[in-house]
C-alpha cells in the first residue's frame, strides 16, 4: 500500500490560507485599517479563488492581495487626462487646483460651516464661499450656492414662475446631455413655457408680444453645445432688458430677465471671445444669472446664482433651496477655486504651444528611445463642457499606434486618449505638466504590452 499522501491533499486547492490567518498577517494590519476590514476581506477571497484554480501559488496570498488592493476605499479611479479635452464630462470636467484639494480635505472633519466661532451662535452657512463669489464679481448685489447648474435654474424657475409661464426663444431650447432638455427641465418646476420666435430667428417683438400678467421670467439660455449658422437673429441680454423695462409701464412690474450662461466664466476671457460671462450679462441688465462651478470657473460642481440682491434673496429662501444646498466639502473646494492660485483648467487654456509642444517632444522621445513608434503631431484641443464648442485650442500631441488605446486605459493609472485617423493621440494640453512622467511610464508599460500581443510582422 503506498505511503504518500493523496493527491488532493497536495494540490493548491487543498492548500488555500484561512480567510483568518491571511487578515491577520502583519502586512495587511495597515491597509485593513486605512480601506477597511471588508473591502480587505473581499479582495483576499478574490485571491483565494486564483489559488483554487492554480493561477497563484498559496505561499504568495498575502502578495497577491497587496499588489491587488486599491488605493482608495472608493471605486472612482485617478485617471490621466489625455483626450485634449480640458473640460471632459465623462472624466468630471474641470480637475480642483491643489489649494481646493488641501482645503477639501481640510473641511473633511468637524468644522465651522454653520457657526460663528466669535459669539458661538449659529453662523450663516457658506458664508465665506459666498464673499468669494461676490468679491469675484462685483456687478452681483447677491449670491448663492446650489448643487448643480441645472438646480440653480430649477430653483429660479420654481421661485420666480411657478404656475406662471417662462418666456423662451424657440431657438435656445437646448438639450443639456444624457438626455435631458431644458423644456422638460423647466416644466417640472410647475412653469408653463411660452415660446417665443423660430428656431433660427427672434426678434424683440416676439419677446414684448409675449409678456403680460401671466409672465414669471423671461429667460435667456446660451446654446453652448451647439452652434447656428445662416439666416438667423435673436435678442441680447441688453436687448431682452430693454424689451422687460419698456413693458414695465402696461405691467406695473418689471419681469426679472434670467441669463443661464453655462459655462462657469465670471468675467470676459481673451482666448473666448463668443463665451458670455457673468459680469458682462449683469452690466447687460441681466436680473439674475445662473452658472456652472465646475466649468471654466475650474472648481467642484456647483451652481452658481448671481444678481439682484433682493431677487437672489428670494430664491435663497425658497423651501427648494433647503434641497439644493451644497456641503462644506464644495463650500471650502469653491472658496479656495476663487481666492486661491490659477486653477488647472485655466493654466491648461492658456499654456504657450510652444510649452505643450516642447512637453509633446520630451515624451515621444521618452517612448521611441525604448523602441516605440511615437511622433509628435500637431493638434487641436478642445475647452469641452459646453464651453466654446466651434473653437479650437492649438496643442501637440504623441501619436501611437491605434492598438494603444485600449491598453492605456487598461492600464495603472488608466490613461484617456483619442483616436483619429487610425492613431491613438495623447493630447497634452489637457494634462496637467506634473503628470507627464506619469503619463511616460503608463505608456511604457501599455506599449510593451501591446507588442508582446501583436503578431508576428504586425
Amino acid at each position: 500500500m503506498s505511503t504518500s499522501a493523496p493527491s488532493d491533499r497536495r494540490s493548491p486547492a487543498r492548500r488555500v490560507p484561512r480567510t483568518d490567518v491571511v487578515l491577520a498577517a502583519d502586512a495587511l494590519v495597515e491597509p485593513q485599517h486605512r480601506l477597511g476590514r471588508a473591502l480587505v476581506k473581499e479582495v483576499v477571497t478574490g485571491v483565494q479563488q486564483r489559488v483554487r484554480t492554480g493561477e497563484v501559488a498559496p505561499e504568495d496570498v498575502v502578495t497577491e492581495v497587496l499588489a491587488a488592493l486599491p488605493a482608495t476605499a472608493a471605486s472612482l479611479r485617478p485617471v490621466l487626462n489625455a483626450t485634449g479635452v480640458i473640460l471632459h464630462t465623462n472624466l468630471g470636467r474641470a480637475p480642483l487646483s491643489a489649494a481646493a484639494v488641501e482645503a477639501l480635505a481640510a473641511a473633511a472633519g468637524t468644522t465651522d460651516v454653520e457657526l460663528d466661532l466669535a459669539t458661538g451662535a449659529r453662523g450663516r452657512r457658506g458664508r465665506d464661499a459666498t464673499a468669494a463669489l461676490a468679491a469675484a464679481v462685483p456687478d452681483a448685489g447677491g449670491v448663492h450656492v446650489v448643487n448643480n447648474g441645472a438646480a440653480a435654474l430649477v430653483l429660479a424657475a420654481t421661485a420666480l414662475a411657478a404656475g406662471r409661464e417662462v418666456v423662451v426663444s424657440r431657438g435656445e431650447m437646448v438639450e443639456i446631455g444624457d438626455g435631458f432638455r431644458l423644456p422638460d427641465l423647466l416644466v417640472s418646476t410647475g412653469a408653463r413655457l411660452r415660446e417665443v420666435g423660430t428656431t433660427n430667428r427672434t426678434a424683440p417683438r416676439d419677446y414684448a408680444d409675449a409678456l403680460g400678467p401671466e409672465t414669471g421670467m423671461v429667460l435667456k439660455v446660451h446654446p453652448s453645445n451647439f452652434v447656428v449658422r445662416g439666416f438667423t437673429a435673436d435678442v441680447d441680454v441688453a436687448g431682452l432688458s430693454a424689451v422687460v423695462d419698456e413693458a414695465a409701464g402696461r405691467l406695473g412690474r418689471r419681469v426679472p430677465v434670467v441669463v443661464d450662461t453655462g459655462s462657469g466664466l465670471l468675467a470676459p476671457h481673451p482666448l473666448l471671445p463668443d463665451e458670455p460671462d457673468a459680469a458682462t450679462a449683469l452690466r447687460a441688465g441681466a436680473d439674475l444669472v445662473t452658472s456652472s462651478g465646475d466649468k471654466l470657473l475650474g472648481g467642484p460642481q456647483a451652481g452658481l446664482l448671481l444678481g439682484r440682491a433682493e431677487l437672489v434673496d428670494q430664491l435663497r429662501r425658497h423651501p427648494l433651496a433647503r434641497a439644493l444646498r451644497v456641503d462644506k466639502l464644495v463650500l471650502a473646494a469653491l472658496e479656495a477655486t476663487l481666492r486661491g492660485p490659477v486653477v488647472p483648467v485655466r493654466a491648461a487654456l492658456e499654456a504657450p504651444l510652444e510649452q505643450v509642444r516642447a512637453r509633446a517632444e520630451a515624451v515621444a522621445e521618452a517612448l521611441a528611445s525604448a523602441g516605440h513608434d511615437a511622433v509628435v503631431v500637431a493638434s487641436d484641443a478642445a475647452v469641452g463642457g459646453g464651453g466654446a464648442p466651434e473653437l479650437p485650442l492649438p496643442s501637440a500631441a504623441v501619436s501611437l499606434p491605434a492598438r494603444a488605446a485600449a491598453a492605456l486605459r487598461a492600464g495603472a493609472p488608466p490613461v484617456v486618449a483619442r483616436t483619429e485617423a487610425g492613431r491613438c493621440l495623447l493630447d497634452l494640453r489637457s494634462l496637467a505638466p506634473e503628470d507627464d512622467a506619469q503619463l511616460v511610464g503608463a505608456a511604457l508599460r501599455a506599449l510593451a504590452t501591446t507588442r508582446s500581443a501583436a503578431p508576428a510582422g504586425a
